[in-house]
């Protein structure tokens, strides 16, 4: 049984979230299409699974042996976020380069990334990613911002990997051109049965492995499901665009869960 933030998703609300194609992965404008029309771009196998694991390693390697919430939030901000590593790994050749081919211009890469672990048998509202949609975080730069969500480490769904919201960024994009939406930077809801009711939409899933991306808009709705499975899930989600675009110059600080953005 799914949940996310303890609602129940019964089978007739989900969907598979579909792969591109590998005939699709090198026709730019296809891609371009495909986003455009899905909202979304799964690239799977996009990156080595093994520069995925090893960074997994390195993260677990810090955090495992951290006696409580405060070591544990001193590693992560002080060392892991503003780290080398963690650098590297979101630049790395194979991300960035896909990003600067697809975008068709020098990519930048917002220095606000953000590394997410949840545990086994976390549940209740405030434990999952909630619904939202990342403009209205990003509002203070270019609407064309991408989301890239990686998975570090296998998660099938039962780890609470992210769900999209079908079709869902087509309504956002009419609402937010018309003006009829004046949402905070703030999430929608963690109903997800019910925003699916709204928008008469499946919830979209798959079963992620490591080296699997996700590309997305700024203007698609998605969330993450709760980890109902025995292992930790951990992700990361970055974004990048073309420099040449305004950017929103409140992403340009490292990470921190206090920043209030």
């Amino acid at each position: 049984m799914l949940t996310s933030n303890g609602y129940v998703l019964d089978e007739q609300l989900l969907s598979e979230l579909v792969a591109v194609p590998e005939e699709e992965r090198g026709d730019r404008g296809q891609l371009r299409a495909r986003l455009q029309q899905d909202g979304y771009l799964f690239m799977t196998g996009l990156l080595d699974p093994a520069v995925v694991l090893a960074f997994r390693e390195y993260y677990f390697g810090l955090t495992e042996a951290v006696a409580d919430r405060a070591s544990y939030r001193k590693v992560l901000f002080e060392e892991i976020v503003p780290g080398a590593e963690y650098a590297a790994f979101c630049a790395q050749p194979a991300l960035k380069g896909w990003f600067e081919w697809f975008l068709g211009g020098e990519p930048f890469l917002h220095r606000r990334k953000i590394i997410r672990q949840t545990a086994p048998g976390e549940n209740g509202i405030g434990t999952a990613t909630q619904a939202h949609y990342d403009l209205v975080y990003l509002r203070g730069g270019s609407d064309q911002v991408l989301s890239a969500w990686i998975p570090l480490g296998d998660c099938p769904v039962s780890r609470g990997g992210l769900t999209y919201l079908e079709g869902s960024h087509h309504r956002v994009l009419e609402e937010e051109a018309a003006g009829r939406l004046k949402r905070p930077a703030a999430s929608i809801t963690a109903d997800l049965p019910a925003l699916a009711t709204q928008y008469d939409a499946n919830w979209l899933v798959a079963d992620y492995a490591a080296g699997d991306v996700v590309v997305h808009t700024a203007h698609t709705i998605h969330a993450a499901l709760d980890n109902v499975s025995t292992e930790f899930r951990l992700s990361t989600d970055i974004r990048y665009q073309r420099a040449d675009e305004a950017i929103d110059n409140r992403w340009q600080n490292h990470w921190h869960d206090r920043d209030w953005l």
